[in-house]
């Protein structure tokens, strides 16, 4: 039986996205967390937190409101670019960054509170700006708890299911992906498919796995 590996590629470039989209705005959202108090700071850090504690059906049925056909999101979305956002790829990359967000913002800031900030006051009294103070000296402090928090979030981006299910949809060639895949096969009775699916993604999770507990004990070493 030849095997169909689009899910597996669709999910590998869905996660790759969604991991690179998530890692630019956590740190971000993390540092700001970790440095800066403003008005509502308890509130936002509780809903970036919210993904992790809510089902993926509920996380699901707020994207598809949120950005379903009927909202001025998906529509001003249509008007761009000529087709709804739900059903795509695109909608598989956004929830997946719902589940990854979380992960890097709670461990970046985990990390950036950790930093030695004696370096970050040097720096500034040497004239560093804050942006040039976050680049050249705490990113590089935080930065091997970052590449694990990183590899972690991939690795929860590429197993998303409820959420993706709901608002990417189930479309053979198109929206499938592995998670997705592995619950059709399963359906199905194809038993073959759904195992090697399984295997091709335990694998992949278990080295990313590997990687961010290694980073994590170079970094506590």
């Amino acid at each position: 039986m030849q095997m169909d590996w689009f899910p597996l590629w669709l999910s590998l470039e869905v996660a790759t996205i969604a991991t690179a989209l998530s890692a630019f705005a956590g740190v971000w959202l993390a540092w700001l967390l970790a440095n800066r108090m403003f008005p509502g700071k308890d509130v936002v850090d509780a809903v970036t937190a919210l993904p992790l504690a809510l089902p993926p059906t509920v996380l699901g049925y707020y994207l598809l409101t949120v950005l379903g056909r009927n909202s001025w999101i998906g529509r001003a979305w249509e008007n761009i670019t000529g087709s709804p956002i739900v059903f795509t790829a695109s909608a598989a990359v956004i929830a997946a960054m719902l589940h990854a967000i979380p992960l890097l913002v709670k461990s970046t800031r985990a990390a950036l509170e950790s930093v030695d900030h004696d370096f970050e006051r040097a720096g500034r009294s040497l004239g560093a700006s804050e942006w040039r103070v976050f680049w050249r000296i705490s990113l590089p402090l935080a930065r091997r708890p970052l590449a694990a928090a990183t590899a972690l979030a991939f690795a929860r981006s590429l197993g998303d299911f409820g959420a993706t299910l709901m608002i990417a949809g189930d479309i053979p060639g198109r929206t499938q992906t592995a998670a997705v895949a592995v619950f059709d096969a399963v359906e199905s009775g194809n038993t073959a498919a759904a195992r090697w699916m399984v295997l091709a993604i335990s694998a992949i999770t278990i080295l990313l796995v590997f990687l961010s507990n290694r980073l994590e004990r170079r970094r506590h070493a």
